[in-house]
């Protein structure tokens, strides 16, 4: 059986330092939303005349997230299609909270694109949150990326976003862990995120 694993979060909240640490030990497949999308974000954004940087704003929105998560999705099936363990990484806000939106996702398993069926794929969710969200603007700020400056610029509005989400999904007990992320990512916590992702049911539990 394939695992897909989602690490969710708000921006700064680390989950892709972790899902990058969690899939090398792990030997998953890594799809990370903002590399996938990032050279037609850029491409879209400049034939609108619009900051190829911007990851935030409505217009970004409306023309570029939908897409990413088209890009990301399809590409995590169809490694999952070929029996790879998958992890991705992205901020799932809207897909979260609706409860059809995973299944409807591996019912596209099983066609003549992604040969996998859906019974032979578990889906576990790790959330990434931080306590406070002045600790995400410190580490939004310290990373000095200039696909945040939209963020830092907008911080009343945009720090809204940064709730921490419920799955809808409709996952077997255990298949979700909330994740405090504040302190560093030693041995020890990461062991205790691979015993989840690996099938530790004791493991599933908030840290």
């Amino acid at each position: 059986m394939a695992l897909l694993l989602f690490v969710a979060g708000g921006a700064g909240a680390g989950k892709t330092t972790l899902a990058r640490a969690l899939a090398r030990r792990c030997r998953m497949a890594l799809l990370d939303m903002d590399i996938l999308l990032r050279p037609a974000a850029e491409a879209i954004m400049t034939g609108a005349g619009l900051d190829p940087s911007d990851r935030d704003s409505a217009e970004y929105k409306r023309l570029c997230r939908d897409l990413g998560y088209r890009i990301t999705i399809d590409a995590a099936l169809d490694q999952l299609s070929n029996g790879q363990d998958a992890v991705v990484i992205g901020p799932f806000t809207r897909e979260l909270e609706d409860a059809n939106w995973i299944e409807g996702e591996l019912a596209k398993l099983g066609n003549g694109t992604f040969p996998q069926s859906p019974e032979q794929v578990e889906v576990k969710v790790i959330l990434v949150y931080l306590p406070a969200a002045e600790q995400h603007y410190e580490r939004i700020l310290a990373r000095g990326s200039k696909l945040d400056q939209w963020k830092l610029d907008h911080w009343d509005a945009f720090s809204s976003s940064l709730v921490r989400r419920e799955v809808r999904w409709p996952l077997p007990e255990g298949a979700v862990l909330d994740w405090d992320n504040s302190e560093p990512l030693t041995e020890e916590r990461l062991g205790l995120l691979e015993r989840f992702a690996r099938g530790d049911k004791k493991a599933g539990v908030a840290q």
